[in-house]
């Protein structure tokens, strides 16, 4: 049995999510087990995920998918290369091909372009370009010169990160790259190849979204979720924070902890502590990435330690299968099983939090971290 791992969102599962698991299995086999490890509650842009991780983990079974897990927070909360290196990290151990969708499509471009990152003349290149002002995406571009520009494009970047963490921890596990049609950032719904991006903004506009998302049942009744719901939360969690909590803070170096902390004792709203934070060397995700680890009392050290283990948010047959050979690696511990240690509070306290980030905050714990959808 072959096993292909995806790392994913699903904010939310759509058309197109379901298209590229159906490929998966053309392209290989009709019995290809599918792995998605998706992040939970709250995603990589900074933002809590539009709804509750156990809805869009059975979205994604129901649609094809074996067996869904949690990609940890402090992989999910990370920049590009955290998350995609997080993510290999779990399903590499058994794992055959990594599947990902992306604007070239092409593996030997992908993987050429990470072997020159890797080099040990990069970081140089790189240095010298960020001591001109650049910010860390422009500058990294700049350093790689010609082949920069297959860094232009959102899901090639991730690609390439994706390429580059294989070879760096060294699994045997190949790159299944998909070309994706239409754009990741495209803000009106195409039918055939939806962004993510478009349907949330139906979503949160009160606006027919069901036709392009697969199963989309699953969702009735669900809350939505979004970050300008929870912004006085956001905005209490700042203004308390001592001197030493913005320090600890990830991505706050070079002195940007002191620029946020200072905004935020400075201006009124959420708006405008990042357009006050915010540069041209500093990005609009990274900002928004920082405010929300502070949100959930995320330290920098947090996403260093990574996690030990990834939840299971919903299988099949299949999916127990593969569960098997998975465990042998002793990555995921057993269904409820009670793990009084810090990263269990740390996913207790980020599933709790989830909760008020919805028009009518519900109670905490409404959101179960080891809620499972089983389908025979």
């Amino acid at each position: 049995m072959k096993i292909v791992g995806i790392i994913c969102e699903y904010n939310p599962f759509h058309l197109g999510h379901e298209k590229q698991i159906r490929h998966i299995r053309t392209l290989l086999d009709p019995d290809t087990a599918v792995v998605c490890l998706m992040s939970g509650n709250f995603v990589q842009r900074g933002a809590p995920a539009v709804f509750d991780k156990s809805l869009r983990a059975k979205a994604a079974l129901l649609a094809g998918a074996d067996l869904v897990l949690e990609l940890p927070i402090p992989y999910a909360l990370s920049s590009a290369e955290g998350f995609a290196a997080g993510g290999v990290k779990v399903l590499g151990p058994f794992c055959d091909y990594l599947c990902f969708g992306c604007e070239t499509g092409d593996t030997e471009t992908l993987m050429a372009t990470a072997r020159t990152l890797l080099a040990e003349d990069f970081p140089a290149k790189l240095h010298a370009e960020l001591d001109k002002g650049l910010s860390f995406p422009a500058a990294r571009q700049a350093a790689l010169g010609p082949m920069g520009t297959l860094l232009e494009n959102p899901n090639d970047i991730l690609a390439v990160e994706y390429c580059k963490a294989i070879l760096s921890q060294g699994w045997t596990m190949e790159p299944l790259p998909i070309r994706r049609r239409g754009s990741y950032h495209a803000t009106e719904a195409d039918h055939s190849d939806p962004s993510a991006t478009a349907i949330r903004n139906l979503i949160l506009a009160e606006q027919p979204w069901s036709a392009f998302v697969p199963h989309s049942h699953v969702y009735d009744g669900a809350a939505v979720h979004a970050t300008e719901y929870g912004h006085r939360a956001i905005l209490y969690r700042l203004r308390t924070m001592t001197d030493a909590d913005f320090e600890a803070l990830p991505y706050g170096s070079e002195g940007l902890w002191r620029k946020l902390m200072h905004a935020a004792r400075s201006q009124a709203t959420l708006e405008q502590i990042i357009a006050a934070t915010k540069s041209k060397r500093y990005t609009r995700t990274r900002i928004d990435r920082m405010i929300l680890c502070a949100t959930l009392g995320i330290t920098a050290d947090d996403l260093r330690a990574g996690a030990p283990y990834s939840r299971v948010l919903a299988l099949n047959d299949r999916g127990r299968q593969v569960l098997k050979i998975a465990r042998q690696d002793g990555l995921f511990p057993n269904i409820g099983e009670a793990r009084e240690e810090e990263y269990q509070l740390l996913e207790r306290r980020a599933d709790d939090l989830y909760a008020l980030f919805t028009p009518i905050p519900t109670a905490a714990g409404t959101t179960d971290a080891r809620r499972l959808f089983y389908q025979k």
